[in-house]
C-alpha cells in the first residue's frame, strides 16, 4: 500500500507545485475564502460555542476531584488546563459546520493538527483553476489570560513547508525554517507538504489554521461561587502555506520574524522543536489573516 500510488502522485504532484509556485496568488485567493468560511462558522456558532464552553465550569462537581493533570513547566495551581475543552467544542462545530457547505472525507494521517478535514466545492476550483479539493488542518490552542499573547506554539507537524520531491523514491522534504528571535534563533523543521496528492489523483493544497480560544481564570477555590474559567474571546489566525513562504519572493523573505523561538529548551531533539508564529506579522502580510471575536459579558 505505501508504494501503490507512488508513480501517479509524483507526477500529479510535480505538475501541482509547478503550477501553483506561478500562481501564487489562486493559493492566497484559497486562503483568503477559507478564512472567511471559518470566521462565518464562529459568528454563526458563537452563543453554542460559548454555552458548550462555559458548560465545563459548571459540570466542576462531576470532576472535581479527578481534575486535568496540570501541564507546563512550572504550574502554580490557579488553573486548570483547559485544553480538551477548547478542542471538544469547537473540533466537533467545525465538522458539523463544513458538512453543510461542503463535501468533506475525514481521510486518514498518522500525524498532523487537531482537526483535518479534506473540502471538495466548485467553488475552490473557481479559486484554483486546478482542483476543487483542499484539506483544512485546524489547531485549537487554548490559553488563559497569563498566557494569552499574540502568537500561537506551532509543532513541526502543523506547519506546510515548500514540498521537495525530486525522485519517486525519495519522498517529500522541506526546507528548515529559521525561527528567528531577537536574542536567539533555532532551525525548524515544518514536517507537513504545501499539497497532497490522495490515491484517487485528487489535489489537495493545504490551509493552515489557528483556532485560539481564551479563556477568564476567575479563581478555582471551591467556595468561590463565581469561580470558573469561561470563554472571553476566539482568535482566528491563517498561516501561509509553504508555497507561500519560501523562495525569493516568499513570506519569509520579506518577514523573517513571521516564525520565532517556541518554548522547547535546547535538550529537545531539533527536529521536533516548536516556534511561535506571530500574529502581528500575520497582519502584516494580509489584514484578514489574523481576526478575533470577543465575547460579550
Amino acid at each position: 500500500m505505501f508504494n501503490r500510488f507512488n508513480e501517479m502522485q509524483f507526477t500529479e504532484y510535480t505538475k501541482a507545485i509547478s503550477f501553483f509556485n506561478i500562481n501564487k496568488q489562486y493559493l492566497i485567493d484559497l486562503e483568503l475564502f477559507i478564512s472567511e468560511q471559518m470566521k462565518n462558522f464562529l459568528l454563526i456558532n458563537i452563543n453554542e460555542i460559548v454555552s458548550d464552553y462555559n458548560e465545563a465550569s459548571y459540570l466542576f462537581p462531576f470532576w472535581k476531584n479527578y481534575p486535568p493533570e496540570e501541564r507546563g513547566r512550572s504550574p502554580i495551581g490557579d488553573q486548570f488546563p483547559w485544553i480538551e475543552v477548547g478542542e471538544q467544542v469547537l473540533g466537533s462545530k467545525v465538522s458539523r459546520h463544513l458538512v453543510q457547505r461542503f463535501v468533506v472525507r475525514d481521510c486518514g494521517l498518522p500525524s498532523g493538527p487537531d482537526q483535518r478535514y479534506v473540502i471538495s466545492s466548485p467553488e475552490i476550483m473557481r479559486l484554483t483553476s486546478y482542483t476543487n479539493s483542499c484539506w483544512i488542518f485546524i489547531d485549537v490552542k487554548s490559553v488563559g489570560p497569563r498566557d494569552d499573547a499574540e502568537h500561537a506554539v506551532m509543532s513541526h507537524n502543523q506547519i506546510s513547508g515548500n514540498g521537495n520531491w525530486s525522485r519517486i523514491d525519495s519522498g517529500i522534504e522541506n526546507d528548515i525554517i529559521t525561527a528567528s528571535g531577537r536574542r536567539t534563533s533555532h532551525p525548524f523543521h515544518c514536517a507537513i507538504p504545501p499539497i497532497y496528492v490522495l490515491s484517487d489523483g485528487t489535489v489537495v493544497p493545504v490551509v493552515n489554521i489557528v483556532l485560539k480560544p481564551v479563556y477568564d481564570m476567575l479563581g478555582i477555590n471551591n467556595l468561590e461561587p463565581e469561580g470558573g474559567q469561561p470563554l472571553s474571546r476566539i482568535d482566528l489566525a491563517i498561516i501561509p502555506n509553504g508555497i507561500l513562504l519560501f523562495g525569493k519572493d516568499g513570506y519569509l523573505k520579506h518577514h523573517p520574524h513571521l516564525f520565532y523561538p517556541g518554548k522547547d529548551d535546547k535538550t529537545k531533539n531539533v527536529r521536533k522543536m516548536r516556534a511561535r508564529v506571530d500574529f502581528n506579522t500575520l497582519k502584516e502580510i494580509n489584514s484578514w489573516r489574523y481576526w478575533s471575536i470577543n465575547i460579550k459579558k
